[in-house]
């Protein structure tokens, strides 16, 4: 399945449950779990929006270009002559 088609499938998803969400908003009342509830479908809906636009948006083109390739190459071992081992201390010096 390609992206668009994943997102349309959890938009249906997040329209169902909105959607018993609002019929257990009727049958129990508006109390504090249920408010809840509701808060975090619309947080949901709009973390898929957001998934949306990265989707189709500028950036969705971006991102391909931005692969970096790394070599494999070692590197140069005059990089670590004064560096501190992490949690040893220096190399001259004994350990705290």
């Amino acid at each position: 399945m390609s992206v668009h088609e994943e997102l349309a499938t959890v938009q249906r998803c997040l329209d169902d449950l909105n959607r018993a969400v609002g019929r257990l908003e009727r049958q129990m009342g508006g109390g504090l779990d249920v408010r809840r509830v509701r808060a975090d479908c619309e947080h949901l809906r709009a973390s898929v929006a957001l998934l949306r636009e990265a989707a189709t948006g500028p950036l969705a083109d971006r991102r391909q270009e931005q692969l970096v390739t790394i070599s494999d190459t070692p590197y140069d071992v005059a990089l670590w002559t004064d560096s501190d081992d992490e949690g040893l201390g220096a190399r001259d010096r004994r350990a705290p």
